[in-house]
C-alpha cells in the first residue's frame, strides 16, 4: 500500500514556521536589494544563509511565485521577477485608478487613526535622517498601507496590496536617490495635513504627485538598465 500524503494540516507547526521565515527572509532580499530583479535564486546558498533545509525554501518560493515576486521557469528553476516596460506602466496605472477611488471613499479619521498615520510618516523621517533604506522603504509602504486601510473598500485595498507586490524590488532603488527621499517626506507630511483637513481631493492630487514623480524616477532607471544593486559601482 502506497504511503498517505499528508495533508496540509498534518504538517507539523515548526514546518511551517520555517516556511513563515523563509517566506519573509526571501521577500526582504528581494526588497532590499540583497536579490535584485532577474535574478536566479538558488535554493542551496539561501536555504544556508537562512539555515534551514532545502524544503521550506522551495515551499516559500512557490508561494513568492503566487505574490509575484519570484517566477520559475522549467528547467531553470526560479528567478526574482523581472518588470518589462509595459508591465511596469500597467502597475502604475492601476494603482492610479484603484487608489484614487480608495482615497476619494476616505472616511474622516479618528484622532487616534490620524497620530498612528502622522506617527508613521516621522518614522519614515527618522530612517531617512539615518539612511536606513530598508527600514524606510518598509515604513513607506505601511504609511500609504494605513491611509488605504482607512476606507471600506477592503477588496480594493487587498488588490493594491497585491499590486504594491508587484513593484516592490524597485522601491529600494529609488530611495538610494537623496533628493528623491527629500520629495518623499515633503509629500507625506502635506498628506498627513490633507487627511487632517479631510480634504480627499488635496490627498488625490497630492497621491497623483507622489505616485508620477516615484514611477518617473524608476522609468529612467529602467530605460538605462540601471536597476542594479547600489553598492555594485
Amino acid at each position: 500500500m502506497p504511503p498517505r500524503k499528508s495533508s496540509a494540516a498534518e504538517v507539523s507547526a515548526p514546518a511551517h514556521q520555517a516556511v513563515a521565515r523563509s517566506v519573509n527572509d526571501i521577500k526582504q532580499m528581494i526588497t532590499s536589494g540583497d536579490l535584485l530583479p532577474g535574478q536566479q535564486i538558488r535554493q542551496e546558498h539561501i536555504a544556508a544563509v537562512l539555515g534551514v533545509s532545502r524544503l521550506p525554501v522551495r515551499e516559500a518560493l512557490r508561494q513568492l511565485v503566487a505574490d509575484g515576486l519570484v517566477v520559475h521557469r522549467h528547467n531553470v528553476g526560479f528567478a526574482v521577477a523581472r518588470l518589462s516596460r509595459s508591465e511596469f506602466d500597467q502597475i502604475y496605472l492601476m494603482r492610479r485608478l484603484l487608489e484614487t477611488e480608495v482615497i476619494r471613499s476616505l472616511p474622516r479619521p479618528s484622532a487616534r487613526q490620524l497620530a498612528d498615520i502622522a506617527t508613521l510618516a516621522e518614522e519614515v523621517e527618522r530612517a531617512a535622517a539615518d539612511v536606513d533604506l530598508p527600514r524606510m522603504r518598509a515604513l513607506n509602504s505601511q504609511f500609504h498601507l494605513a491611509v488605504f486601510d482607512l476606507s471600506d473598500l477592503k477588496l480594493v485595498v487587498g488588490e493594491i496590496r497585491r499590486i504594491w507586490t508587484w513593484a516592490l524590488p524597485y522601491h529600494s532603488v529609488y530611495l538610494y536617490d537623496e533628493a528623491g527621499r527629500t520629495r518623499i517626506l515633503a509629500e507625506h507630511r502635506e498628506m498627513v495635513a490633507a487627511l487632517r483637513a479631510g480634504d480627499v481631493e488635496r490627498l488625490v492630487e497630492l497621491m497623483d504627485a507622489h505616485r508620477a514623480g516615484s514611477a518617473d524616477r524608476l522609468n529612467l532607471m529602467l530605460e538605462a538598465g540601471a536597476v542594479t544593486h547600489p553598492h555594485a559601482d
